[in-house]
């Protein structure tokens, strides 16, 4: 026989070596569906967050303009919309890596310091979402 003390009443509560029994398999269900619920969550968040991501694909920024392109080399990218509204802008290499990251106000970026090649530009207005190439001569 066990002796537990209830600290929130004050009671002493006797157990039994069968009532301790069934209490450790209680407690051990609610360990195995606390851990098999937080996994369900995760994963669930993560769908969520892989359909966000295609569904911000299909909407295009209405009247994106991208000029130059090709652009020579050591100039200034010009970047228009319809909306004229604050732009997000990264440039990544052809292997993805990242290569510039700037918060746009007016519409002038400075592409002086980039390498001529073939570069993906994804330009973000709002919720919006648009990805072009730029060439850089």
């Amino acid at each position: 026989m066990l002796i537990i003390c209830d600290v929130f009443n004050f009671n002493v509560v006797y157990l039994s070596s069968q009532n301790l029994f069934y209490m450790k398999k209680i407690y051990l269900l609610f360990i195995s569906i606390s851990l098999v619920c937080f996994s369900f969550i995760s994963g669930t968040q993560a769908q969520t967050h892989l359909v966000e991501k295609q569904g911000s694909k299909s909407i295009k920024i209405e009247g994106l303009r991208l000029f130059p392109n090709p652009a020579p080399a050591g100039s200034v990218l010009h970047i228009t919309s319809t909306k004229n509204l604050t732009k997000t802008v990264s440039i990544f290499t052809a292997l993805g890596e990242k290569v510039l990251f700037k918060v746009l106000i007016g519409r002038d970026l400075d592409i002086t310091h980039l390498n001529p090649g073939v570069y993906v530009i994804k330009v973000t207005e709002g919720k919006l979402n648009a990805t072009k190439k730029l060439i850089i001569k």
